[in-house]
């Protein structure tokens, strides 16, 4: 056994071992790479590109140079990562729709808004923009510090002097491990005068400063909408920015409109906008569009929307905003590395922490230059003593032997420090004319008064914050620009409902789920026993299931066979011609897969203490809460838990005060209670209304309102129907046998539906399961006793059959 090997291991547990090494990486990501430092709002790899390219003297009046030297001489010298992470910061600091204010001046393909990338960095060329060379000036000044390099062979800059606000003004992202930083870019003249009222007012109010700094300054422009989200983020460092794109909307003479998009949200994908917009229109999401057209070019971008005569462009561009990046919103994380430290920094900090910085760059950069003045001064100073005694030092001069020893010389019998006497050898003969003699002086003297200001700019905090002002002003005046984000007040979307005609319509339902609406003043009333009029061109082996009568803004509740709930209003049900056989009910709401409609409930009668009730064609009600529908998402909700081969055929509106009316398809009925039903949970399975005989299912159900003088009106496959009082139906037990509701034989066929009248509904709706449809006056169909037979109301043609039943509105008479 190799001991000398066992004594060198040290036992850890793994967890300890993996907590530090995550730290440490963390640690790592967090100072070295995704997050900026507050001071100059870079990252390392994008101050490490300004350096190396300042390095190389590539700045904004030079000529470009290939981007792949520019790569590779940050890879070499500074940056110990990949070539592409690189190139990518270099690309983005140059893309004018990424950056408010680039720092870099590409040359070539650069890449463009719609998503295209940079040509490879072989093709293209790059050097500073002139703006950067004020994030570098004063850097050999000695004004900040430096560190050595990955392989300690160089030195590279801890921050840049960063006479840019840039942290603000350009902004940044980065994901760390568990933090983030999402800070918007700004105007730079707003944030120059943000600056110089610190300055100026060290107790000046965050609020305050808003006067100055409006918000973000998008480099694409657009709009926020609404001040909320950008005092949260300038006054706690966090906050939700909505963003809009500028829009117009022009209309022709003809009265055609069009949504032209002259502006997008920041950092949005512009050709994705534009297919995500084509493609909700295919997917019938947004309806009333003709045409979309990129029409984008150098000047700007276009984007036009061609809408439908007749069509609100306003209801478009609210479902534009909703369905599509728009609209989108900027989450605002003022995150950064504060003495290396994650920090979130409100406004007043942000702006307080550059002034620190900028005041310590002033007093270093004043130091260096008021060293550098005194030792010139000082070499001056020996000129002057030289050349009130040039005679004596050209006679010392010639008579040493060697400069070293003329050096000593110089140094002990006229008292020069070492650096004036070797200046004085090195001095060119041309210096002792009298034009030279003057230009000493004259330097000595404004050297001296150069001292003097300098020293008192740094015995003075005053006078370094007036030159951070002057400074900042000067910015503002060589790079200032008009504000490109416009700042609104909170957009009010216009409701769909106001710009909706509410009016009576007709919903109509196939077994394989297409529906459609039409106008109930389409369907002219006719005399009882009719043929009917065309309503619906069913596809082969689909019939009509169900009509309703409702209004445009009524709010429905679909229910399914798998005892599910959905949510819709009757305007996003589309409208159709009478032929029409209407769109699809899964392209409306989301249904699941074999998931069909079996009944539809219109909840405009109803308030937050009504209560839903449901029965089955196995004879099973249940009773509902109607608060437990109120908030239904898009992938509905469970109603009822139905038991094998059972679906919905009834749903409506109830109260304690009402009663149950239950119609089965063999001629029964039963008339009981709504108290006798119990409110129950959405997953429970109900109980039993009626007891169904073998080969019976129920028809239909109905709320009795105890106030009212009801009849009830049943009607049958063959078309047959009568109006029976209410009265003739004594109220029961639930879950009794029921009473005779219809002597059924085969002229008559079958019940369809039973439903109640009164003396407010003046017409009925019948439809057959291949779409034709009969409107007739209640007052034409007979009153007889429950036992009986009906009166002819519809007449099918040849095997076609009645399937549905609805109340509807008075219309205007004419004979078939």
């Amino acid at each position: 056994m190799d001991t000398s090997k066992k004594e060198q291991e040290i036992p850890i547990f793994i967890e300890d071992e993996i907590k530090s090494s995550y730290l440490d990486y963390s640690m790592s990501v967090i100072v070295s790479r995704a997050l900026p430092d507050v001071r100059d709002g870079l990252k390392p790899v994008h101050r490490r590109v300004l350096f190396a390219m300042n390095d190389m003297g590539m700045t904004y009046n030079s000529p470009y140079k290939k981007s792949a030297r520019i790569v590779g001489e940050v890879l070499g010298k500074y940056h110990p990562h990949g070539d592409t992470a690189v190139y990518n910061t270099m690309v983005r600091m140059a893309q004018d729709f990424n950056s408010r204010y680039m720092l870099v001046d590409g040359h070539g393909n650069f890449g463009s808004v719609d998503g295209d990338s940079a040509a490879a960095m072989r093709y293209t060329e790059a050097r500073m923009a002139k703006i950067a060379n004020e994030m570098l000036l004063d850097i050999n000044k000695n004004t900040i510090d430096f560190r050595k390099n990955f392989d300690e062979t160089l030195d590279e800059p801890v921050v840049l002097p960063a006479k840019l606000p840039n942290l603000l003004v350009n902004g940044t992202t980065g994901i760390a491990v568990g933090m983030a930083t999402n800070i918007p870019p700004h105007n730079l003249a707003e944030v120059c005068d943000g600056i110089v009222s610190l300055i100026d007012n060290r107790d000046i109010t965050i609020d305050e400063l808003i006067e100055h700094i409006k918000g973000p300054d998008f480099p694409t422009g657009g709009i926020i909408n609404g001040k909320q989200g950008i005092y949260d983020a300038y006054r706690t460092g966090r906050g939700k920015v909505q963003v809009a794109g500028k829009v117009d909307i022009q209309t022709n003479a003809h009265g055609k409109s069009s949504i032209i998009i002259t502006e997008i949200p920041y950092q949005v994908n512009k050709a994705k906008l534009v297919e995500k917009i084509a493609e909700l229109y295919r997917q019938k999401k947004i309806t009333g569009i003709t045409d979309i057209r990129d029409e984008s070019n150098k000047h700007g971008i276009r984007i036009v929307i061609d809408v439908k005569k007749n069509e609100e462009p306003e209801l478009i561009l609210n479902m534009l905003y909703k369905y599509t990046d728009l609209q989108t919103t900027f989450g605002v994380i003022m995150l950064a590395l504060v003495n290396n430290v994650p920090k979130v920094l409100n406004l007043k900090q942000i702006l307080s922490k550059y002034l620190e910085h900028r005041y310590e760059v002033v007093e270093r950069r004043t130091k260096f230059d008021l060293d550098k003045a005194k030792r010139r001064a000082h070499i001056l100073e020996g000129f002057r003593i030289a050349l009130d005694n040039i005679d004596e030092i050209i006679k010392l001069i010639k008579s040493s032997k060697d400069a070293n020893i003329a050096k000593d010389r110089l140094m002990s019998e006229f008292m020069f420090s070492e650096i004036q006497a070797k200046s004085i050898l090195d001095m060119r003969l041309q210096r002792l004319t009298g034009l030279e003699r003057d230009k000493i002086e004259q330097e000595y003297s404004e050297l001296l008064a150069l001292i003097e200001e300098l020293e008192e700019i740094l015995q003075s905090s005053d006078k370094k914050y007036e030159i951070i002002k002057q400074e900042v002003l000067e910015l503002k005046t060589n790079y200032g620009d008009k504000r490109r984000t416009e700042i609104q007040n909170k957009r009010n979307e216009i409701d769909a409902e106001d710009l909706i005609k509410e009016e009576d319509v007709v919903v109509t339902i196939t077994n394989k789920g297409y529906v459609k609406r039409i106008t109930t003043a389409s369907y002219k009333s006719q005399r009882r026993g009719g043929v009917g009029v065309n309503s619906i061109n069913t596809v082969e082996d689909d019939e009509v299931s169900d009509i309703y009568t409702v209004k445009t803004l009524d709010r429905l509740l679909v229910f399914t066979d798998k005892g599910k709930a959905y949510s819709i209003k009757v305007y996003e049900i589309p409208e159709a011609s009478k032929q029409a056989r209407g769109r699809l009910i899964s392209n409306i709401i989301n249904l699941g897969e074999n998931e069909n409609v079996s009944a539809i409930l219109n909840t405009s009668g109803s308030n937050e203490n009504s209560q839903i009730l449901i029965v089955t064609r196995k004879g099973i009600a249940k009773k509902m809460d109607i608060k437990l529908f109120m908030n239904i998402n898009k992938s509905g909700i469970r109603a009822i838990t139905l038991k094998e081969d059972d679906e919905l055929v009834f749903t409506d509106i109830c109260s304690e005060e009402n009663e149950v009316f239950v119609a089965t398809k063999k001629g029964l009925a039963i008339r009981f209670e709504s108290k006798d039903i119990r409110a129950m949970g959405r997953s429970a399975s109900g109980v039993r209304a009626i007891k169904l005989n073998k080969d019976d299912i129920v028809a239909s159900a109905c709320i009795v309102d105890k106030n009212k003088k009801n009849e009830v009106l049943t009607v049958t496959s063959e078309g047959y129907g009568k109006r029976t009082d209410i009265e003739e139906y004594k109220v029961q037990n639930r879950g009794g046998k029921g009473l005779k509701n219809f002597k059924i034989t085969p002229k008559t066929g079958d019940i369809v539906s039973s439903i109640l009248v009164d003396d407010s509904v003046k017409e009925i709706m019948l439809i057959t399961k291949e779409g034709t449809l009969i409107r007739t006056k209640i007052n034409e169909i007979s009153k007889i006793s429950r036992s009986t037979s009906g009166v002819r109301i519809m007449k099918p043609k040849n095997d076609d059959v009645v399937t549905s039943v609805a109340l509807a509105p008075e219309g205007e008479e004419e004979n078939d």
